[in-house]
């Protein structure tokens, strides 16, 4: 691994870093929105979901496009997307123009995710990749727990200033997500190269020369001759072909059930301590939100260096159960803020932990020359949990009662239950061993 290959790695971990800010802005927000439009736990739910239906949408369309176009120039569309999204949702006026431009900011996100977890696999080395995969996975509470620092003004108690909500209110939160957006734009054009797998797929050995003259590696001497009478690589053929049908099903619909568990604590927890006795002000309520993601941090860090020497499928079991069990317990309620910071800590330490092993699956299942569309099909399907996490618990708030916390919780929780046995089912192959050259298209060169 070269210095310039390190350093598109942590080019991607801010990406997600960012991705993780935006996507819990209106977490962040959400007290100071229902307050401020008088809307209840139901009601914000449609507003928490907007960027994860979005996110679904634009896994699956711009997870293609990554393929088709190229990683770098569909993350500086996402970037571009993302940024007038943001801005656009710090002056909304209502449910339905927060709806539209959080759905459209949920789609730069989505395109994101499949590129740059596509870029992370591919700009890493065999012996590196498991572990740069749970370092960039890391990214995603990073960017949360930056942003929550920034949005309550409250660094754990520890450091105290005006924070985002408290001088400009809920608006600051999505009009920063978009300063920053923008700045990185930029960034990414000076210093990311296209990945030298896509180019490889693409039949360009120019490209692939330049790419690895820039991550200081020697150039080849020419590419496997392709053969044009076969089908260039396109999202059914994950779907179509036999051995890598039942692979995209069990990583979707199992990261599917996962996010359900995942998102319930990321979306609702700082309504629930909002409203839990004796009650706390929203910039004080938002930093359990902030210490939940600091355990995702270090769940997804130092799972990276668990799978780099026990592997992904037991260890991300492992992850995916306890995980289960800490949601469950977080519905016993909390007497002091401590508590309830404690709570979500232990939460986001365990459920982001698989969140890194689903990731390293994705990498690891999909062979190079459909790992972005494979990866933003599955990543497409995960986010109807996502997005219909909050509309599930907002749902059974409505229907059970604000009071009934921990019958909530334990059905939330059981989504890793099942995530936990379709992760089981997975066969442990990488996808270019899986397929073989003989199964891909004429040409396309093995990882």
């Amino acid at each position: 691994m070269s210095a310039r290959q390190w350093i598109v790695v942590i080019l991607m971990v801010l990406l997600n870093a960012l991705d993780g800010f935006d996507v819990l802005a209106s977490a962040f927000a959400a007290p100071g929105i229902s307050a401020d439009w008088g809307i209840d736990r139901a009601e914000l739910s449609i507003v928490l979901s907007a960027e994860l239906v979005g996110m679904g949408f634009g896994s699956v369309l711009l997870g293609g496009a990554a393929d088709k176009y190229g990683r770098k120039l569909t993350m500086i569309a996402c970037l571009i997307v993302m940024a007038i999204g943001m801005w656009m949702a710090g002056h909304a006026t209502g449910i339905p123009d927060m709806f539209a431009y959080r759905f459209a900011t949920g789609i730069g996100i989505g395109g994101m995710l499949s590129a740059t977890n596509a870029v992370t696999a591919e700009v890493s080395n065999s012996h590196w990749r498991r572990f740069c995969i749970g370092v960039y996975v890391a990214g995603y509470p990073l960017g949360a727990i930056i942003g929550g620092f920034a949005a309550s003004g409250d660094v754990l108690g520890m450091v105290k200033f005006t924070g985002l909500l408290e001088a400009f209110g809920w608006h600051g939160v999505f009009e920063a997500g978009a300063v920053v957006t923008a700045a990185l734009i930029p960034v990414l054009w000076l210093l990311v190269p296209e990945t030298a797998a896509y180019r490889a797929s693409r039949g360009d050995l120019a490209g692939v020369n330049k790419t690895l003259a820039a991550f200081g590696k020697a150039p080849l001497d020419g590419l496997p001759a392709a053969d044009v009478s076969k089908p260039k690589p396109k999202v059914t053929d994950i779907l179509s072909n036999p051995k890598l049908r039942p692979i995209t099903l069990l990583l979707a619909f199992g990261y599917m059930f996962h996010t359900i568990t995942f998102y319930y604590i990321l979306k609702f927890a700082v309504q629930i301590v909002a409203d839990y006795p004796p009650g706390y002000p929203p910039p004080v309520a938002a930093t359990v939100l902030t210490t939940a993601n600091i355990g995702g941090f270090f769940g997804s860090m130092l799972f990276g260096f668990v799978m780099a020497r026990l592997g992904i499928k037991w260890p991300t079991a492992l992850m995916l159960l306890i995980g289960a069990v800490g949601v469950g317990a977080f519905g016993l309620g909390r007497e002091t803020l401590n508590g309830w910071q404690w709570a979500t800590i232990i939460t986001g330490f365990f459920t982001n932990a698989a969140i890194s092993g689903y990731y390293a699956a994705f990498a690891r299942g999909f062979p190079a020359y459909a790992r972005a569309t494979g990866t933003g099909f599955v990543l497409g399907i995960g986010r109807l949990g996502a997005a219909g996490s909050p509309l599930l618990a907002g749902a059974l708030f409505k229907l059970l009662g604000n009071d009934q916390l921990l019958t909530v919780s334990i059905i939330m929780a059981l989504g890793s239950v099942v995530s936990l046995i379709l992760f089981l089912m997975l066969p442990e192959h990488d996808g270019d061993e899986l397929i073989g050259q003989d199964d891909l298209p004429s040409g396309t060169p093995l990882d």
